[in-house]
């Protein structure tokens, strides 16, 4: 054994080697995420003893321990010493990962004809973010870490759980080279381009309503936000709970607009869940037919014309989920090489145009109609907030009416 013994107990073998955590976490003990319990739980238990219990294999798990131990003590090396590398981690909405995956293949090739080795791993959005924040939530320090991160959504980048430390340690930053930002995002009314350089936005996820017009009877097509939340669309309205960036967006902007009682009426008045693309053949449904869905934006371009499907972008703005990039700032300029092909002129045209997701890049046209608003949480609101604590409050107010009215 080069580390450890199996009769250590949790709490010591994760204190003296802390990257070994996110294996523990993985294999099914999640009491070790709470520093508490940790202590007080890991020092009760012995290693063999707690995965005879879990019935682990034991010489496999230690396989996978000593594994993260060495990676770790390899990548120290390998992410301060190699300045001829880069490794970029994310999560891209479906419609334009493979278009930009595409693009990024060729520049990988073309650095590796100049000895620079790019190691990117973006998968679609629809794989969710655990995959990344175990790893981040896991990390002492930066040099664990990849160079590079993208993803929309809030929940992973503020927290100091997560990102956060890392930003306000100054390791992290916007690796965004435009001085100046497309001016749908940067006017008197509106500023979505961070002010301390914290972090770089490269395109939002604007959620807009789809209206079945047919199921909608003789009440008004809401145009607002606020109208959404109306008693008279009770149990009519379908949202996008299992993505997970999106809806967090829609209810924190909706909280800090709004205020509370409007999440708890949006949760009075959902139907159900849907996916966006079920969200767009609702109409075909035999029963239990939305009056309303909130999507991202490009799937109402599915909708067939003639259809009783509408959309309608609402007159207080489409509410945003930003799709954030971060890279560290150590000096490395393949990072920034890498940064400015993920914000190019051609990337953007590619979010706005194929996915239409409107892109920050002050050349690209987004081809949104004259007036197309936005409606952003703001970046007074996320420094004077802790959003997760925010999360769980709207989605306890949301749920708590969801699931009050539902069954009566």
């Amino acid at each position: 054994m080069k580390y450890f013994e199996v009769t250590d107990n949790l709490f010591d073998i994760t204190e003296k080697y802390p990257q070994t955590l996110k294996v523990f976490l993985a294999n099914g003990f999640t009491q070790l995420a709470d520093e508490q319990k940790r202590s007080t739980f890991g020092k009760a238990l012995q290693l063999d003893i707690a995965l005879m219990m879990l019935q682990l294999d034991q010489d496999a798990f230690v396989g996978l321990l000593e594994d993260a131990i060495e990676g770790f003590e390899n990548s120290k090396v390998r992410n301060s010493d190699d300045e001829n590398a880069v490794r970029m981690k994310g999560l891209l909405p479906c419609p334009v990962r493979l278009p930009l995956q595409e693009q990024l293949d060729i520049f990988v090739e073309a650095k590796a004809a100049q000895g620079v080795q790019i190691h990117a791993e973006l998968k679609a959005a629809s794989m969710g973010l655990d995959w990344m924040k175990e790893e981040v939530a896991a990390a002492i320090s930066a040099s664990e870490l990849d160079d590079i991160y993208l993803s929309a959504g809030f929940d992973m980048f503020f927290e100091n759980e997560y990102f956060g430390r890392f930003i306000r340690s100054g390791e992290f930053g916007d690796p965004i080279a435009w001085q100046n930002v497309n001016s749908l995002f940067e006017n008197e009314d509106f500023h979505l381009k961070d002010p301390l350089g914290r972090y770089g936005i490269i395109a939002v996820v604007p959620a807009v309503f789809l209206v079945n017009t047919a199921e909608l009877g003789d009440r008004p097509i809401p145009q607002t936000w606020e109208q959404l939340c109306d008693p008279i669309y009770e149990r009519s309205v379908s949202l996008p709970v299992s993505d997970f960036d999106l809806f967090n967006a829609i209810l924190l902007t909706i909280d800090n607009t709004y205020g509370r009682d409007a999440v708890r009426r949006l949760g009075a008045n959902m139907q159900q869940s849907l996916h966006p693309a079920q969200m767009v053949k609702s109409e075909r449904q035999k029963t239990n037919k939305p009056a309303i869905t909130i999507m991202p934006n490009f799937f109402t371009k599915m909708v067939k014309e003639g259809s009783v499907m509408k959309a309608i972008w609402p007159a207080d703005g489409a509410i945003i989920s930003p799709v954030f990039m971060i890279g560290k700032k150590n000096g490395n300029k393949h990072i920034q090489d890498v940064a400015d092909l993920i914000s190019s002129k051609v990337a953007a045209e590619i979010l706005a145009h194929q996915g239409l997701f409107p892109s920050l890049h002050p050349e690209v046209d987004n081809r949104l109609p004259e007036g197309s608003k936005f409606l952003w949480l703001g970046w007074d609101y996320i420094a004077g907030n802790n959003l997760n604590q925010k999360f769980a409050e709207c989605h306890e107010a949301f749920n708590s009416n969801y699931i009050t009215e539902k069954s009566k």
